[in-house]
């Protein structure tokens, strides 16, 4: 058996797996993981160091000898048949994200939050009292999620967002894009349609592009989706954001509401309501939601904890009509069996201990201190070359740069990245060039939860700088 060690451990060295210097593992280690005795390895530790492959010292790890040739293991000549890949990989390879630049001065890269808010003493005791109350029998869970968690988050979104519901129709995702998949999934088959809002959430487009279904944008306004234009629309889905719409900013009025709920309740559609920072509004209360108005068990809501706690956490939540339970239990379960019970019950120890509205709280008052920051380094360095709309609620707002032609918004995008400064076009956000040329001005997404006061005001400085160049 020695033998067999020594051989495979040379055979690492040479193929580089180990590399001249680096530390073999422990005799007893090795051991216990290979189910041998320790003299076993010790023998063969001492042949290789015979041989000259490894050197030892009382005390230490073994380690290969310095100056020792390797090679990397040769790559296999790869196959020069094209692979046959469904019709869903085809697809997704259109949908390819663009690459995030790194090294950047200022980035205000929408959907990213603040570390310096995120409750880190107090996450770190629930996570603490989470381990302690581990079962003593690890087994996997309901697929809708902690029955606790669904419990807190029932009160919670009752407190918040006067969502009325019980725990059985909570399913726990792994955050909201986890929540948009499993719509698709459970509504839509390839060719049926889903209406969206236009502009409107990029990465919700694609997961209903990626299924096969068709896409059906409605132009949004200073006040959201143009719910009038759903007259005579046949469609399985429609995706809004009404508290605060992705990513120009309106908050939808209530007659448009209850247009889109009538609008559901006629045709047979279900709304998908993505409430992503609903609990961020500045100026007054935040809205109500739609699924508060619903009666007639028509609005899916979805909500997460990405923008009101960490977007490290993955962790999001459905509210679904009774009569989806069941099927939305069995998506969930093939998917992933269920979302990650550690977090989910450190999650439901912060709710029920208060931590969770307390963060926000503390989060809203951080966030509105970094929108004036944002909003007053724009209108000082702009004045009214610029137009910010979308700034009530939310953790970002739409910048349109009257000055500058839609046509050279890549430009500014490209220059601005060039300087060191995170810059994200609004025309992504468009379903066509066509619906694009309702407005002419180049327009920029302008995310701020996860910039300083300092950062904030050299990313407007920068963006002065680049405008100020011969883009005109």
């Amino acid at each position: 058996m020695s033998s067999r060690i020594c051989d495979s451990i040379k055979s690492q060295i040479a193929s580089g797996i180990y590399l001249p210097g680096a530390n073999l593992p422990a005799s007893r280690a090795l051991a216990e993981e290979l189910g041998v005795s320790r003299s076993t390895v010790t023998v063969a530790f001492e042949q290789l160091a015979a041989e000259g492959y490894i050197e030892t010292s009382q005390g230490k790890r073994p380690w290969v000898r310095h100056g020792l040739q390797t090679s990397p293991p040769a790559r296999k000549p790869q196959s020069k048949i094209a692979p046959e890949l469904s019709d869903f990989a085809k697809r997704l390879q259109a949908l390819a994200p663009p690459e995030r630049l790194k090294g950047l001065k200022a980035d205000f890269r929408a959907g990213d939050i603040s570390g310096v808010d995120f409750p880190a003493a107090t996450w770190r005791k629930v996570m603490t009292r989470a381990l302690q109350i581990t079962p003593r029998a690890l087994k996997y869970d309901d697929p809708l999620g902690s029955l606790e968690l669904r419990k807190a988050l029932r009160a919670y979104m009752w407190r918040s967002r006067g969502i009325r519901c019980d725990e059985q129709q909570i399913v726990v995702v792994n955050g909201s894009q986890q929540g948009i998949d499993l719509c698709a999934r459970v509504f839509l088959n390839t060719g049926e349609s889903v209406v969206v809002e236009d502009p409107g959430y990029i990465l919700a487009r694609n997961g209903f592009e990626a299924i096969g279904a068709t896409i059906l944008p409605l132009p949004v306004d200073q006040d959201g989706m143009q719910t009038s234009l759903l007259k005579g629309i046949q469609a399985k889905l429609a995706y809004i954001t009404p508290s605060h719409q992705y990513p120009l900013g309106g908050i939808l009025p209530i007659g448009r509401r209850q247009e889109l709920l009538n609008w559901a309740t006629q045709t047979g559609a279900y709304v998908v309501e993505d409430d992503y920072d609903g609990e961020f509004r500045y100026d007054t209360k935040p809205t109500e939601t739609l699924h508060s108005l619903d009666t007639a068990g028509r609005v899916i809501y979805l909500g997460t904890m990405s923008k009101t706690l960490s977007p490290e956490l993955r962790l999001g939540y459905l509210v679904v009509p009774h009569e989806l339970t069941p099927v939305f239990a069995v998506a969930k379960r093939l998917t992933d069996r269920h979302s990650a019970l550690l977090q989910q019950r450190a999650l439901q120890l912060f709710i029920e201990g208060g931590g969770l509205e307390r963060h926000i709280r503390r989060a809203r008052r951080s966030n509105a201190q970094r929108r004036a920051r944002l909003l007053a380094a724009l209108d000082h360095a702009f004045g009214d070359m610029v137009e910010v709309v979308g700034d009530a609620a939310g953790l970002h707002v739409a910048l349109w740069l009257r000055e500058v032609d839609a046509a050279q918004e890549g430009e500014v995008v490209a220059r601005a990245g060039q300087a060191g400064l995170g810059l994200y076009g609004i025309t992504p956000f468009y379903s066509s060039h066509d619906h694009r040329k309702t407005n002419r001005d180049a327009g920029l997404v302008m995310g701020y939860a996860a910039l300083s006061h300092r950062e904030i005001a050299l990313g407007v400085k920068l963006l002065q700088n680049v405008l100020d160049s011969d883009i005109k």
